[in-house]
């Protein structure tokens, strides 16, 4: 059974560091791009980052790009999100996702590729 699962959420200061995980189960990331979004209050979910099934390709919202960085560990199967210089716009839940997709340097930011969502882990910037 495809699944994601993420952690890593929790209260931090702005300008503070977090570190989010997504664990892949049921299938391999070699054959799925996996995606961050966010949704904060009263806000549409949001993609903020992807990585593309071959890892070598990523992508950035505008929102997010120089502070955020996606990766990958193909062996543990689990896909990270570093988030640096967090600011309180970017409290927000925090899902990710999988999209099935050709081999490629590719990948979307866009919800609607996606097909395998998580619960969501909960980032709250606040002093």
């Amino acid at each position: 059974q495809l699944q994601v699962v993420e952690s890593g959420g929790g209260l931090v200061q702005p300008g503070g560091s977090l570190r989010l995980s997504c664990a892949a189960s049921g299938f391999t990331l070699n054959d799925y791009a996996i995606g961050w979004f966010r949704q904060a209050p009263g806000k549409e979910r949001e993609g903020i980052s992807c990585i593309s099934n071959s890892g070598r390709g990523t992508k950035y919202a505008d929102s997010v790009k120089g502070r955020f960085t996606i990766s990958r560990d193909i062996d543990k199967n689990t896909i990270y999100l570093q988030m640096n210089s967090l600011k309180p716009d970017d409290t927000a839940v925090y899902y990710c996702a999988a999209d099935r997709r050709p081999y490629s340097n590719l990948c979307t930011i866009a919800r609607g590729s996606y097909t395998a969502w998580g619960q969501g882990t909960q980032v709250t910037v606040s002093s």
